[in-house]
């Protein structure tokens, strides 16, 4: 087998992989403690604080993609067999988060506008 110059050493690969294990474990452990935080939050109207606890929901969800998704890259990137398949894994995946981001950031926008324009009505 013709060696590329690109190999990690196992015992390298094997730490990169435990950190990684332990960064997700972390991360949904942070996940679980904020949707209880967000269950939690109290607001002067059960409108607002709906509105409130379902942007924070849908931020939280929207965190937890974009996580996931670059977990999945560096899972793909610990595989790559050489530097021009790292490029091009890299390439795809911030194609892909510059999009979702903008879906993202359009779908806060209009979750918080509709957030405060309930807020904003007299009586509720």
């Amino acid at each position: 087998m013709k060696s590329t110059g690109f190999e990690i050493p196992p015992e390298m690969k094997a730490f990169a992989e435990q950190s990684i294990e332990a960064a997700r474990k972390a991360f949904d452990s942070y996940l679980v403690a904020a949707n209880k935080a967000f269950g939690a939050v109290g607001s002067s109207s059960a409108a607002t604080q709906a509105g409130a606890s379902d942007l924070g929901r849908k931020a939280m969800g929207f965190a937890q993609e974009n996580v996931t998704a670059t977990f999945a890259l560096i899972d793909r990137l610990m595989r790559a067999k050489d530097a021009e398949e790292v490029m091009r894994l890299q390439a795809e995946f911030t194609k892909a988060q510059m999009q979702k981001l903008s879906e993202q950031a359009k779908a806060l926008g209009e979750a918080s506008a509709k957030t405060a324009g309930t807020g904003a009505k007299p009586g509720v």
